[in-house]
């Protein structure tokens, strides 16, 4: 650590927040996650940009509609690979190497079964998808021409979730920075030439994003199978993919299912709420799709964080859980959601400051401009619950205990937040029914994951699928 690195440790535990000790094998995982995480959010944000330029409004709400069915995979493959994390880091953690290499061998047949089947839907119903949603005429044709490029790459990112995770999974969160942030700039470059060079639109920026997943997934995919990368700096995974089998242990398979499956849910619970939003939102034209959109991709930029610390909470906490160390995972998990809330804050009044000038990287009308900028704020104010529920849910993810967070993810979106975005179709609260649904969305899962960590149930609920829980 440098010596600069070394003063803020040494501040953050005299403020209570973190232990210095603990603070470098954090932030060692997490720097290059975040990195990885603003790198993969920032792709979608780009072309939102570019594409609202090139095309303007009617473009950048046909994306908002486009891009709420890419959020979806996303989300879908990170729930699938959430288990794969717990499993790889609870089987690295307690020198079971083979079991781990297995664990991926597994998660990559699941990614590859759940990711055709989208693809398809995305080639033969796009304009069905984005009608759907309340979209007008020139939003449909712009969402739909994305979602026909765009689906090849379903089942590239996928694969490239599980390869990340089982990175993380390990303690190597720098080869997949590398993959995935050469991965962005490659996307931002090809998307940008074919938008503005060859005035393609929407089709311009899925092409983009097809071809750099693509690319990252290739990257990726060299390491997997424990080839080296020469003087890269990026290493093999330690729990390659056995290219020889076996594919199949059904007592991993079935934790691996069994964990997956409710962080899945937690998951799509996440991104589905977005349908419904967009449809109300659409009641008040395009503008405030576009604004809505706008606030969304900025706070899921700030939420890059979440990607670094949320992680590094799985995979240490995974780590001390599978060598027997429950109180040393509890103060891993402890500390990392502290400084989780205390980073979210400083950029909340950061993007609120500057809310009107990021708006304006979007949108240019006057009506537009000020309606984003309102979201903009809004969504950074709603991003602290964000850093509270994904540094507690990382830590549960890490334990295998992932029911409960996605019962707390399901009441704070369908209990809370979509009633409250309904109410302003019928009240004179109108927009204001969006803003408290994007608070709320975040605000009320946060609160339950970290009541859930406090509890110190999830301890009980890893020893289930520790090394030693193993009957084979």
């Amino acid at each position: 650590m440098t010596e600069r690195g070394a003063a803020v440790a040494r501040t953050l535990e005299r403020c209570g927040i973190i232990d210095a000790e603990r603070f470098r094998p954090t932030m060692e995982l997490a720097w290059p996650r975040i990195v990885t995480g603003f790198a993969i959010m920032s792709k979608q944000t780009a072309d939102l940009a570019m594409v609202g330029i090139a095309v303007g409004t009617a473009g950048t709400a046909g994306l908002a509609f486009a891009l709420g069915y890419w959020q979806i995979v996303t989300l879908l493959g990170l729930g699938l690979a959430g288990g794969t994390v717990t499993l790889v880091s609870q089987n690295y953690g307690g020198e079971e190497t083979a079991r781990a290499s297995l664990a991926v061998n597994q998660s990559v047949l699941l990614a590859i079964g759940f990711s055709l089947p989208i693809m398809s839907v995305f080639l033969a119903v796009p304009d069905p998808l984005i009608g759907l949603l309340g979209a007008s005429p020139d939003a449909l044709r712009h969402g739909s021409v994305y979602l026909v490029y765009v689906a090849p790459a379903v089942v590239f990112e996928l694969l490239n979730l599980i390869a990340s995770r089982t990175y993380t999974g390990v303690g190597d969160t720098f080869t997949e920075m590398v993959a995935r942030a050469g991965g962005a700039v490659l996307n931002i470059v090809l998307s940008g030439a074919l938008i503005f060079g060859f005035g393609m639109g929407a089709a311009g920026a899925a092409i983009g994003t097809t071809l750099a997943s693509g690319f990252v997934t290739l990257v990726l995919a060299w390491g997997m199978l424990g080839r080296s990368y020469g003087r890269l700096g990026m290493e093999p995974s330690p729990v390659p993919i056995a290219r020889g089998g076996p594919w199949f242990e059904p007592t991993l398979i079935r934790q691996l299912i069994e964990i997956s499956l409710p962080e899945i849910g937690r998951r799509l619970a996440q991104g589905a709420i977005v349908f419904p939003l967009l449809w109300i939102a659409a009641s008040f034209g395009p503008v405030v799709v576009t604004a809505l959109e706008v606030g969304r991709r900025v706070r899921a930029l700030i939420n890059s964080v979440n990607w670094g610390l949320s992680l590094a909470a799985s995979s240490l906490v995974g780590q001390h859980l599978g060598a027997g160390e429950e109180a040393e995972a509890g103060a891993y998990g402890a500390g990392i959601i502290r400084l989780s809330t205390v980073i979210y804050t400083g950029l909340t009044v950061l993007v609120v400051l500057f809310a009107r000038p990021i708006a304006g990287l979007f949108v240019t009308d006057p009506e537009a401009l000020a309606q984003a900028a309102v979201f903009v704020a809004v969504g950074a104010v709603s991003s602290i619950g964000y850093g509270i529920d994904g540094a507690a849910a990382g830590a549960l993810l890490g334990a295998g205990d992932t029911r409960w967070p996605f019962v707390a993810s399901l009441l704070g979106r369908y209990a809370f937040a979509l009633p409250a975005a309904a109410l302003g179709l019928v009240t004179p609260l109108g927009i204001g029914g969006l803003y408290l649904a994007l608070f709320l969305e975040t605000a009320v899962p946060g609160g339950i994951n970290y009541w859930l960590f406090r509890t110190g149930r999830w301890k009980a609920v890893s020893r289930r699928y520790r090394p030693s829980s193993d009957p084979g």
